[in-house]
């Protein structure tokens, strides 16, 4: 149904009105078959007899008498305003009901060799037309007929069944939707990292059980998570131990090997120890720390700052003046590890920028190396994953970008890895207002 709404309650609802249109219209064409089509029979035979009547009536007497009889007829069947039938024969419009009322009737006078011709008269009665002898005479009939073929107490019922039934199936979809939108902010929640509530396993069968099921899934992926954290940081601590004795082998052998050979080993070491860092870094989060409103370039300043102290020159262009809500240790986790990836794998001028629109804060930290390819965005955010072409550096575990991807995520923000100009890496966090 490309036409049609695009959600599910949008689409019941529409099914639901076209389903009550088809059924009105489906009982009055039952009640015009079964009802109205019979009534009409039986008033028809009647008028033709009556006209077959008046006819004989008319033959069996003398000319002279003909108009009198016609007039005392036809006194009976004129309104009560007194008014007589017009000799107009164009009278105003018949209605439906009314020409096959008429077809119905001439169908029957006309096998008698009555010349018909119809008009209406005031008060909706029909005149008729018999020619006998070459005069004709205006027989009246009485309104035998409704003046709609639906009239409007019926009109009136069916419109009445027709809301309450609309209100009823809008109050029916509407229960079953609440349910289904609650499963689509749940799992937008728990795609950006966060912990949703369990939701509540009422109402229908369905909808339980798929809130259920959703429960048992988000539990079980938590599970995985905290199992998979333990086990990190289990084994990272563990080797924190042997590279403490390393480390310190290292310095005992120093004055015993060549000064290449030692300060080799001492980069291996540190390299080994970033590594368990990133391990512990992922595996710890900070999920746990309360959002709070904070200052972002007072933030990307210390930074910077930090940066300056260690002989690393950053590029500073501030341009976020407005405050967000936002954990301040994640974020100073995120730009650092960004920071120092730009460092690892790109190539000077490093720089960061932040700014502001209507609705979101933004930080940039960018670099003029070789950047990536566009296929790999978002494969570089995956744990474990690092650019094998475009982007090059020493080894490392492949957890800084995950780490800045899933803690951004639960602030409810947004990560990306863009292309600087003219080349470079631009990763981008924003963070909704």
């Amino acid at each position: 149904m490309s036409w049609g709404p695009r959600s599910l309650f949008g689409r019941n609802f529409l099914l639901i009105v076209l389903l009550i249109a088809l059924a009105q219209i489906g009982s009055a064409l039952l009640a015009r078959e079964l009802l109205l089509r019979p009534r009409l029979e039986q008033v028809a035979d009647g008028i033709a007899r009556n006209v077959a009547a008046v006819r004989a009536g008319l033959v069996a007497l003398p000319v002279a008498q003909r108009a009198a009889f016609i007039d005392a007829f036809n006194q009976q069947r004129t309104p009560a305003d007194g008014s007589a039938a017009p000799d107009n024969p164009t009278a105003a419009p018949l209605t439906l009901l009314e020409r096959r009322f008429m077809r119905t009737i001439s169908q029957r006078v006309t096998a008698d060799g009555t010349d018909v011709i119809w008009r209406r008269e005031n008060g909706r009665s029909l005149a008729l037309r018999l020619t006998i002898e070459g005069t004709p005479y205006w027989v009246v009939l009485p309104g035998v007929l409704p003046a709609r073929e639906f009239s409007g107490t019926w009109i009136a019922a069916s419109l009445t069944s027709a809301l309450l039934a609309l209100l009823g199936a809008f109050a029916i979809q509407r229960r079953l939707n609440r349910p289904l939108a609650q499963v689509v902010r749940a799992a937008g929640e728990l795609a950006r990292g966060g912990a949703p509530q369990p939701l509540p396993e009422e109402g229908p069968i369905e909808t339980a059980t798929l809130a259920r099921s959703f429960n048992q899934l988000a539990a079980s992926l938590a599970q995985t998570e905290r199992e998979r954290a333990l086990m990190l940081a289990g084994v990272s601590h563990d080797l924190r131990t042997p590279l403490a004795k390393l480390r310190l082998g290292v310095e005992i052998l120093a004055d015993r090997t060549e000064p290449e050979l030692t300060a080799s080993m001492n980069r291996s070491v540190e390299e080994m120890d970033a590594i368990v860092g990133q391990f512990l870094d992922f595996a710890r989060g900070d999920e746990a720390q309360a959002m709070a409103e904070g200052d972002i370039d007072t933030l990307v300043g210390a930074i910077v700052r930090g940066c300056a102290d260690h002989g690393q020159v950053v590029e500073l262009a501030l341009g976020a003046p407005a405050r967000v809500r936002m954990r301040e240790q994640a974020m100073t986790r995120c730009l650092t590890n960004l920071v120092e990836n730009a460092f690892r794998h790109g190539r000077a001028p490093m720089g960061i920028r932040t700014g502001a629109d209507r609705d979101a804060v933004w930080i940039e930290v960018t670099d003029q190396g070789d950047g990536i390819a566009p296929g790999d965005a978002e494969a570089l955010k995956q744990p474990f994953r690092r650019a094998h072409t475009a982007r090059s550096g020493p080894a490392g575990a492949g957890l800084g970008l995950a780490i800045v991807d899933r803690l951004v995520r639960s602030q409810g923000g947004r990560f990306e890895l863009l292309s600087n100009t003219p080349r470079g890496l631009r990763a981008r966090i924003t963070l909704p207002r």
